[in-house]
């Protein structure tokens, strides 16, 4: 009964919308309307409110609206979303300096003369603008008023210019930074969360195994990632849009004619691009370099771009005044300065007692004010020029309200969905669809590319990605990851601007285009190009590195990249390493019998055992290889027969789960109820359900199990091999290190000698209970040093003693530790020429492949390959 009020809560949403309701009415209003009109009809026809829900009651659902209310405002790990008024704000007040006016006059003048060039000039500073203002209607707005007219003058085909400006006004909900992209970060951040966990229950559910390995987890995204994933896509958009117009100009020339540049190429004209390019091209640098360089998170980009904005506004308000560059110079001046004065001294103020470093913090100090005089100044600019400082700031609080009350009003409809079980119903379909993950996909793209035409992109991203992406990214037969599907999702939702009948674009050019330009001519220009961004949405699609690559080489060259032993890097490391081994065995085995060879006579002899236990350890590596490379082959083998049965057969399971978990749900009810004509109804849906279990149960193929045991046995022997494989590198890389770490500690033991003989001298004038204070805190030193071990086991044993009274005792073993010392201190001295050379040069020399999991991090010529092979999904279904 329940998919009865999920079509009623379809049907009043779209009919609210319909009739003129604000979205962010016509959202929670549906929600909240439809829980009451079910619970009133359980109460009605039932006697409980409950009956109509998949589970729980409408209260239950009517607070997990409100706590998702609650969570958008008060989770302090969700963030990202502060980021969204200062990106307002900052393309606000680009629209407002009149940007917009100097790149489309300038850039038709430079690509002018080239055929379409008037168009490609449209697209390139549509791409600016998308990477400065993000606003769709402000850039459809500017270039309808600007570039159209220009174009229509030089007989450029109405439609092509119309498609042309209307499509180049989008670009910016695609290239960053997009306030779509934070929205689908945030929103993907919670579906990862949740695909987190189905994957695991599903782990849990093909293999028994509580725990999950991390590799096979769910890769979540965050707004940095978004926007370092949306680049090159957007680049991708913009080379089609590009060539289209290029080829449609070669083929049809009076379609769009080369048109000269009447100022000629003269260096006052270059002076001019230079002056239009170099402004919003440095603030692209800032908001999106901080990002990328890990300089800065999201939200402080946001606020680098609405100061860089007013800047900016600063001097273009003032343009034809004197000193209208004043502001921004000296705000240039002032970040270059803290720039030089941070790359050459160190400017942290606790370290100052240690640096000396008072004249650098001095002057940083005085530039840091000049700057915030120097943006003091622009904001005054911007707040006595034509009230455009006002004007901005309410524009910003209007889209953003506008943006945050969609999001609470979505919050309540997706918990009125899940109320009614939507996102089983919505699961189950997708799930059923022949094909497995890529026909659920391709329906999920379609459905949104539908509601493009009827809804607004906020709309589709606040309400069918909570629902779709869970179960698109908790699949482990594509494995994708979260930053792809948003990314994919938000080329799609692009298309919304373009698509009639409510396509934005459309009618902001229609708004600002003379009558000479009829309606139907601006729908017909935007069909070319929305089936550009389906074409452009199939090239990303296929190729999944042009999103992930990007994140991934940023990720692991940042300051806090995950070491090479990081699960979720094995895979490809390894693969690098088998290469390595493979290609240069003759060098490895001679690295290793350098090792082995080392003469550990100077040595202790537990430390000499554990030095040849890692020679001998380091000589078991090749030939693990080559026993993993024969259980692959034997694991490919036996993949054959599974392959061909695991997907049908988990399919089967997965219904019977679902009659089970049905089953038991009508036993319990079965017991909470008196009734015995409704347990008579029970019972026949029991019955029903056993049946169907017992059907499903006997079209599992009756060769499944030995197959799967099969299957199951090989890839237990691969992972175990590998796990040998990694242990012999660690420990023969690591026990090679530990040997060379004690015996270059003999430096520190020379500096903990007098210390040792003032506490001997000490302890014979002093209490037996200031004795052993002074002993333990002496001893601490000891912790720090490698292989002190047998000093400071004396140094406790005499604490012991003295805490005993047994003063005699005490310093009899303190004496002892002394001799201890000096010993430690001969044998090292003896070793460090003789050994540690040898032990050096193997570490140098294998830190690159046995060594190679045990160093901090990725050496930097490893960082694009892996990046590479990161960036690729693959299909892990196999372990589930």
């Amino acid at each position: 009964m329940e998919v009865y009020f999920l079509i009623l809560l379809f049907i009043l949403m779209m009919a609210a919308l319909g009739l003129g309701f604000p979205v962010a009415f016509a959202l929670p209003g549906s929600a909240i309307l439809t829980i009451g009109l079910a619970a009133a009809a359980g109460l009605i026809f039932f006697g409980d409110a409950k009956v109509f829900f998949a589970q729980d009651g409408p209260i239950v659902w009517l607070s997990a609206g409100v706590m998702n209310f609650r969570a958008i405002y008060y989770d302090f790990e969700r963030d990202t979303l502060i980021a969204i008024p200062l990106f307002i704000f900052m393309g606000i007040m680009l629209q407002r300096s009149r940007i917009a006016e100097d790149l489309l006059l300038t850039m038709a003048g430079l690509f002018g003369p080239v055929p379409g060039g008037l168009g490609i000039s449209v697209v390139f500073v549509g791409a600016l603008l998308a990477a400065t203002t993000g606003i769709v209607g402000a850039t459809v707005v500017a270039m309808g008023l600007i570039s159209l007219p220009s174009m229509m003058r030089n007989n450029y085909s109405p439609s092509l210019a119309s498609g042309t400006i209307c499509a180049s006004g989008t670009l910016g909900q695609i290239i960053p930074p997009s306030i779509v992209l934070i929205i689908l970060a945030d929103q993907l951040g919670s579906a990862s969360d949740q695909a987190s966990a189905m994957r695991q229950s599903l782990f849990k559910q093909a293999t028994g195994e509580f725990s999950m390995p991390s590799a096979f987890d769910v890769t979540s995204t965050s707004a940095g990632d978004m926007f370092l994933g949306a680049f090159l896509p957007g680049m991708v958009l913009v080379c089609v849009y590009f060539a289209y117009i290029l080829i449609t100009a070669l083929i049809r020339p009076s379609m769009a004619p080369a048109v000269p540049n009447p100022l000629g190429f003269t260096r006052e004209f270059w002076g001019k691009v230079m002056f239009s390019l170099v402004p919003p091209l440095v603030l692209i640098f800032l908001v999106l370099g901080s990002i990328v360089m890990g300089i800065a998170t999201v939200n402080q980009a946001g606020a680098i771009g609405a100061i860089g904005a007013t800047i900016m506004a600063g001097y273009k308000l003032y343009e034809d005044k004197k000193g209208s560059l004043y502001p921004a110079g000296i705000a240039l001046a002032a970040v270059l300065a803290i720039y030089i004065l941070q790359s050459t001294y160190d400017l942290n103020v606790k370290n100052l007692g240690v640096t000396q470093n008072h004249g650098p913090v001095l002057v940083a100090v005085i530039a840091s004010f000049v700057l915030v005089g120097a943006i003091v100044w622009s904001v005054w600019r911007t707040y006595k020029t034509d009230n455009t400082l006002n004007e901005v700031m309410a524009e910003t609080a209007k889209t953003t309200s506008m943006v945050f009350i969609i999001l609470l009003g979505a919050a309540m409809l997706t918990a009125a969905f899940r109320g009614f079980g939507g996102e089983e119903y919505v699961k189950d379909f997708l799930q059923g669809l022949p094909g497995g993950f890529w026909s659920q996909f391709i329906v999920v793209m379609a459905v949104i590319f539908v509601l493009g035409f009827f809804l607004d992109f906020i709309e589709i991203a606040v309400v069918v990605v909570p629902i779709v992406a869970p179960i698109l990214l908790a699949d482990p037969s594509a494995n994708i990851t979260a930053v792809w599907l948003g990314v994919m999702i938000g080329v799609n939702i692009q298309t919304s601007f373009l698509t009639p009948p409510f396509g934005f674009a459309l009618f902001y050019l229609r708004g600002v285009a003379s009558k000479a330009i009829s309606t139907i001519a601006i729908y017909r220009g935007v069909v070319p190009f929305i089936i550009l961004q389906l074409i452009a949405l199939a090239i990303v699609g296929t190729f999944p590195p042009l999103v992930n690559y990007l994140p991934n080489r940023f990720y692991l060259s940042s300051f806090n990249a995950p070491p090479p032993m990081n699960p979720r890097l094995e895979m490809c490391v390894e693969e690098y390493l088998a290469e390595t081994f493979t290609t240069n065995s003759s060098e490895v085995s001679a690295t290793i019998d350098r090792l082995v060879a080392t003469d550990t006579n100077a040595l202790p002899s537990k430390l000499a055992k554990s030095l040849d236990d890692a020679g001998k350890t380091a000589e078991t590596v090749l030939p693990l290889l080559a026993e993993i490379k024969l259980a692959q082959a034997k694991l490919d083998e036996a993949t054959f027969d599974y392959k061909d049965l695991h997907t049908s057969v988990r399919e089967i399971e997965r219904d019977i789960r679902k009659r089970q978990g049905a089953l038991k749900r009508l036993k319990s009810e079965r017991q909470s109820t008196d009734d015995t004509e409704k347990h008579a109804h029970i019972d026949e849906e029991i019955n029903i359900l056993g049946s169907e279990i017992t059907t499903l149960e006997s079209k599992i193929p009756s060769e499944w199990n030995n197959i799967s045991d099969e299957f199951q046995t090989h890839l237990k022997t691969l992972s175990k091999l590998q796990r040998k494989y990694r242990r012999a590198m660690d420990d023969s890389y690591e026990g090679v290190a530990n040997v060379v770490a004690v015996i270059s500690a003999g430096d520190q033991l020379e500096v903990f000698k007098p210390e040792l003989l003032a506490v001997i001298s000490a302890v014979t004038s002093i209490k037996s209970t200031e004795a052993a204070v002074l002993i333990k805190e002496t001893s601490a030193g000891l912790n720090k040093i490698p292989g002190s071990d047998a000093v400071k086991s004396l140094m406790s044993k005499s604490r012991r003693a003295y805490k005993k009274n047994e003063t005699d005792k005490g310093l009899a073993l303190l004496e002892k530790a002394a001799f201890q010392l000096d010993s430690e201190l001969l044998w090292r001295k003896a070793a460090l020429p003789d050994v540690v050379p040898t032990l050096m040069a193997f570490q140098d020399e294998s830190k690159h492949h046995i060594g190679l999991r045990s160093q901090d991090r990725l050496p930097k010529f490893l960082v694009p390959r892996i990046s590479n092979c990161k960036a690729a999904h693959t299909d892990i279904s196999l372990q589930f």
